[in-house]
């Protein structure tokens, strides 16, 4: 049995008819008042069934067949054209979306607007068509959905798990205080902002926060929000929205089942599920796959001068993301079309061949 909290007003309980066990249990998610909001349950279970829900409030009984359709997404940053590194991501994404007959969603990241660069994100767009790779839904911007991240982090105050920091970049790298990703801040302003002094971002208490989940490719990781991150921004000092914030917010509006993205991203996922948490949202399955590096190392990026796919020809780009998600794709490829790369690519996919690690070389 499983019991899932009403956000607004009342408790239900389910059990499965099949008597399967859950996939999850306990788990939170909101429920309209006084109705059966099933939607954010059902993405947890990834496939048809009937279940008897009880509504405890209202002591009646329903039984409800459902079809879950499965969805993903590819959430590309417009900082410069689709290179190797990001077409892997999307390869990955777009596969699993569609073995699984669900719905591949593209969202372009586009918060931090100094680093984007005009024109890129149509660029991006064009170049997956190019690639053969047709997202089933209108692709979304996050730089329209600012009155939603809002609304999240209104939430969050009312709540007291967010809270003002007045502390400058200086005054938090002289903590000395060392995690995963860098400095941790130490909490400073968890009390409130000292006289004189103006909030200058929106931090999340993170105290007794510690998460520990099963991606698909990468394993089991665990970490203490606390001392591995600390109290992390959801609103910056430019008065922009962080990631962290806006990404749970666009996975639990457009329904995502599963999250498919490069492992650089893995140490931010505890992050989001405590944030799904506080917000009551649902918590998607998450694959990580490897990050493509060069020689030196080094992530892909703009900065990194990745070359771009080349849009005119992407089959031989295509093979080799194949190859790199250990797919093994058969050399008579090379020899066709992007069509009927996907036509092999699809039905041979195997989740459990993406190599376990972190990093990668790019293949020779």
């Amino acid at each position: 049995m499983i019991s899932v909290q009403c956000g607004v007003t009342q408790r239900v309980t389910g059990t499965r008819a099949t008597g399967l066990p859950w996939p999850r249990a306990p788990c939170a998610v909101p429920v309209c008042d006084h109705c059966f909001h099933l939607t954010h349950l059902l993405h947890l279970l990834q496939r048809t069934d009937r279940y008897t829900i009880k509504d405890a409030h209202a002591e009646t009984h329903i039984t409800v067949i459902a079809q879950l359709t499965y969805r993903g997404r590819f959430a590309p940053s417009p900082s410069g054209p689709l290179h190797f590194g990001s077409l892997v991501a999307a390869v990955a994404s777009y596969l699993q979306a569609r073995t699984l007959g669900g719905a591949w969603l593209v969202r372009i990241e586009d918060l931090d607007r100094p680093r984007v660069v005009p024109g890129a994100a149509e660029d991006i767009l064009r170049t997956l068509l190019a690639c053969g790779m047709q997202w089933d839904e209108t692709p979304t911007h996050q730089s329209t959905r600012r009155d939603a991240y809002h609304a999240a982090l209104h939430r969050l105050r009312a709540r007291a798990k967010a809270y003002p920091c007045a502390c400058s970049r200086r005054e938090i790298a002289d903590s000395g205080i060392h995690g995963i990703e860098g400095t941790v801040y130490a909490g400073r302003c968890r009390g409130g902002i000292a006289a004189g002094k103006a909030a200058r971002a929106w931090r999340i208490d993170t105290r007794g926060a510690t998460h520990c989940f099963n991606d698909a490719v990468q394993g089991t990781l665990h970490q203490d929000l606390d001392t591995d991150i600390g109290d992390f921004v959801v609103y910056r000092a430019d008065q922009t929205y962080a990631y962290q914030l806006a990404v749970v917010v666009d996975d639990a509006e457009q329904g995502i089942t599963e999250v498919v993205r490069g492992a650089d991203l893995l140490d931010s996922t505890p992050r989001q599920i405590y944030l799904q948490q506080l917000l009551g949202l649902p918590t998607p399955r998450y694959m990580h796959v490897p990050v493509a590096v060069d020689a030196a190392g080094e992530k892909l990026s703009k900065q990194t001068r990745a070359a771009p796919v080349n849009a005119q020809a992407p089959l031989p780009q295509l093979i080799a993301a194949l190859s790199f998600l250990g797919q093994q794709p058969p050399r008579e490829l090379g020899l066709g079309n992007t069509r009927a790369l996907w036509e092999w690519a699809i039905p041979h996919w195997r989740e459990n061949r993406v190599p376990r690690q972190r990093l990668q070389p790019l293949p020779a």
